[in-house]
């Protein structure tokens, strides 16, 4: 090695620093631009889809709520004489009231049956071929459902009755009396719906950390108190939204009484949306079933706003 080499100071590596992220272009920089088109042609389908089929519809039927209009005549502007109409009649308040007992009905019984089921898939099972079974009635076609209900609760030949008979009672009319048509409704629209309901409780079921249980196991409580002390309190944001999404429901609830019991007996379960159709769709009276159909969407509007006044009320202890 040579003198020179030898007294050459060494050389040092480059100093290396923490490498700075790469800027992203700015979002009016060229680089974005053609994104925006991209954009803009993606949501287009379904921009235009939410206008023709949903916005388009409800200002229309907004506007012809106040106006006389049949099939075959243009519709005429009367201001708000639908409503006055509306307000004296007798059959629409019978099935705004009809309407009502169904949605306390069907409900209760979803909320306490899928409430129940969703506890014992948390607390219990496991397996996933029984939440499967729970959700399986919801993936059934509703009308395929009611009218395989409707043969079933049939009064002479329903498996029901055969059932009711062998154990000593006599045949029920379940969809053809006026005390049982909308009870039976409410049963049906409570089979078709529970599984869904009890899925969305599940899920709010699993959020619940595990060693709250675990404290309620250490203080000595049941599995009872720990569901009314500790299950209930800490599922008030999931059971209000489930709540109001099920009023909602039932209030629209309209498949079913078409294919059981088409509004009979005697407008036993004429329920609103049936009243609005057989205006619209069997006198053709239009404005008027528009008029009905603006008074219900008000009224959905008002359970939203309470939907939304419970979620705020009704905050998650686990927060």
């Amino acid at each position: 090695m040579s003198l020179s080499t030898a007294g050459a100071a060494p050389k040092r590596p480059p100093a290396t620093g923490p490498k700075r992220p790469p800027r992203r272009p700015a979002a009016n920089s060229p680089a974005h631009r053609g994104d925006g088109w991209l954009a803009w042609i993606l949501i287009a389908p379904a921009m235009i889809g939410f206008l023709v089929f949903a916005v388009y519809p409800t200002l229309r039927g907004v506007y012809l709520s106040f106006t006389e209009f049949r099939v075959l005549t243009p519709p005429t502007w009367i201001g708000l004489e639908n409503f006055r109409e509306m307000f004296a009649d007798s059959v629409f308040w019978s099935s705004l009231g009809v309407t009502v007992y169904f949605v306390v009905i069907a409900v209760s019984l979803t909320m306490i049956v899928s409430i129940a089921t969703a506890a014992v898939l948390h607390r219990i099972t496991e397996s996933t071929v029984i939440r499967g079974l729970i959700i399986l009635p919801f993936l059934i076609s509703t009308v395929v459902a009611a009218t395989v209900w409707s043969w079933m609760l049939d009064t002479q030949l329903g498996i029901v009755n055969v059932v009711v008979q062998a154990f000593g009672g006599d045949g029920v009319q379940f969809l053809t009396s006026r005390e049982w048509a909308i009870p039976s409704v409410a049963f049906i629209h409570v089979w078709k719906n529970m599984g869904y309901t009890a899925i969305i409780i599940f899920a709010g079921l699993q959020t619940i950390p595990p060693q709250v249980y675990e404290a309620g196991r250490i203080d000595g409580a049941g599995e009872s108190k720990m569901f009314f002390r500790l299950t209930l309190p800490l599922l008030r944001p999931i059971l209000a939204l489930v709540l109001v999404l099920n009023v909602i429901g039932a209030f629209q609830m309209f498949d079913i009484v078409s294919v059981t019991t088409k509004g009979g007996p005697a407008n036993a379960s004429n329920v609103l949306q049936m009243y609005i159709y057989s205006k619209a769709f069997g006198q053709f009276d239009f404005g008027y079933a528009s008029a009905m159909s603006l008074s219900l969407f008000a009224i959905l509007i008002i359970i939203t706003f309470l939907q939304m006044r419970l979620l705020r009320a009704n905050e998650s202890e686990t927060d």
